[in-house]
């Protein structure tokens, strides 16, 4: 979910979870992906040995939102940053709309939600325009609260995202997020949940040890199968970033959306690799990957994270909405509007049956047979997407420094 909390304050906030394919018919690429990279990288930076997870659609949809309302400096700040300088002015509204729209086509293979939606402070006049674009583009719903109630607000901001989130998210706002100054919040959730197109036996689940890139060690599930995927090993030309590396796309049920895993060898880490991630690089993996008979083995893994973007914002230009020289004048007429901070908060949990399913009770140990096929084995930190692979839109990017930690005295732990 992505925050963006304007002093007097706006505060924005976009949630996002784990999903899956979705039919793309016609739509024009995304143009974002430089975007995606560039914050990725600067998370990377400050990331240290943690896990990352965001979603890059879902902060350019929550910038989208903000631009609707921006002039000037303010608003092409975030033209220039996200990538749509190239673009007639307005046409980047259409091209959201056109890739959200893209992923809410109905489909038996995948569940995915966008649900946006205003709340105006009772007595403040927003614009009549800005109101119509967003529910043109954005579809966001309107209602009116009184934010000196902060309780109350809270309480149905919070109502309102888990309804959204299939209960993911719960108390995500408290009370002192709010204030008598308070004056808009722009709610943007995303929920993706799907299967994988060939599914993990639970049975083939086993414990298995990780190494950290740091040299420790730790325990965890190790998914195994064996089946056609798409598949490539690639090499910067240089040991920047150790020589050859893997990358194995797994689609999911439809084939439209799939997860995309990148892994260094087992002696690289993966701060090794990350500098070379580009957006040209992302469009050559998704060209050049082959489908083929692969070995995986994958941890199961759940990631959550909560970022402080407003830092990460400015250090990719957009700055002027975050200062009192904002231009929100065309959301309305009240001065001195301008963002307060920008948080995202992004949780994805993938298992045996895709991105959420049960659980398999039973491990049991695997036999190793001679290696006849490619063998991704993914027991150590791996940078991933997911994306729609139609449109190139990416809605989730990360990497996994530690997967789920098994407990030796778990009675389900497998010593081997």
């Amino acid at each position: 979910m992505l925050i963006l909390d304007v002093l007097s304050p706006l505060l924005l906030l976009s949630i996002l979870l784990p999903g899956y394919g979705c039919r793309a018919a016609d739509i024009p690429e995304d143009t974002t992906s430089e975007f995606s990279v560039r914050l990725y990288q600067r998370l990377q930076a400050a990331g240290g040995q943690d896990n990352i997870i965001f979603s890059p659609l879902s902060v350019a949809v929550a910038l989208g939102m903000v631009e609707l309302g921006a002039r000037g400096a303010s608003l092409e700040e975030i033209r220039q940053a996200v990538g749509f300088s190239h673009l007639l002015p307005g046409v980047e509204f259409s091209l959201l709309q056109n890739l959200t729209a893209a992923l809410l086509d109905d489909d038996s293979h995948y569940v995915i939600r966008f649900a946006n939606s205003l709340f105006l402070q009772e007595g403040v006049t927003f614009n009549p325009e800005f109101l119509h674009l967003m529910k043109k583009y954005f579809r966001a719903d309107v209602e009116t609260v009184d934010f000196s109630k902060s309780s109350a607000v809270a309480e149905q901001i919070n109502k309102w995202v888990e309804n959204h989130t299939d209960s993911k998210i719960r108390a995500l706002l408290s009370a002192d997020d709010f204030s008598s100054v308070t004056r808009l919040t722009l709610v943007n959730a995303v929920y993706f949940r799907g299967s994988w197109k060939n599914q993990f036996r639970p049975e083939n689940t086993r414990t298995f040890s990780f190494s950290r890139d740091d040299g420790s060690e730790v325990q965890t599930l190790m998914m195994y199968q064996q089946g056609d995927f798409y598949y490539g090993e690639f090499s910067d030309g240089s040991q920047e970033a150790g020589g050859v590396y893997q990358v194995l796309e797994m689609p999911y049920e439809g084939e439209d959306m799939s997860m995309m895993i990148v892994l260094p060898r087992q002696e690289v880490p993966l701060a090794s690799l990350e500098p070379i991630i580009k957006a040209p690089l992302l469009e050559e993996w998704a060209n050049n990957v082959k489908r083929q008979k692969v070995e995986v083995y994958l941890p199961r893994f759940k990631v959550e994270q909560k970022i402080d973007l407003k830092d990460t914002l400015q250090e990719l230009g957009i700055k002027n909405i975050f200062t009192n020289n904002a231009d929100l004048s065309a959301m309305t007429d009240v001065e001195d509007l301008y963002i307060g901070k920008a948080v995202q908060k992004a949780y994805l949990e993938v298992t045996e049956e895709g991105a959420e399913g049960a659980v398999g009770s039973g491990m049991i140990a695997l036999t190793r047979t001679l290696v006849l096929y490619p063998q991704v084995m993914a027991d150590h930190p791996f940078f991933f997407i997911i994306r729609n692979r139609r449109t190139g839109s990416i809605l989730f990017m990360g990497r996994v420094m530690t997967p789920e930690i098994i407990d030796p005295n778990d009675h389900d732990f497998d010593s081997m």
